[in-house]
């Protein structure tokens, strides 16, 4: 445990951010099976609709450093190709 002042209040801060952190990149995760989802459906203008709006969470993440923009890109491209590729 924490000895001084200062370092039982960086261990709270820490666990508080690790919680969120935890959230937004759960949720994104979330968000990109759910396009896999619609392409997996067949449905390609719910998988259109879906994609959307991965993208923009994926960029938002990518904003806050939650992942790095890189990862975020990496994501989006396969997403998209999937989409694409639907008949």
């Amino acid at each position: 445990m924490a000895n001084t002042a200062q370092a039982r209040k960086r261990a709270k801060q820490a666990a508080k951010l690790n919680a969120h952190n935890s959230a937004i990149r759960s949720a994104m995760r979330t968000a990109v099976k759910k396009v896999r989802a619609a392409v997996e459906a067949g449905d390609k203008t719910a998988a259109e609709a879906v994609y959307r709006e991965t993208t923009a969470i994926l960029d938002r993440v990518a904003d806050k450093k939650i992942i790095h923009k890189n990862k975020a890109s990496r994501n989006k491209s396969r997403l998209a190709a999937l989409v694409k590729a639907m008949a």
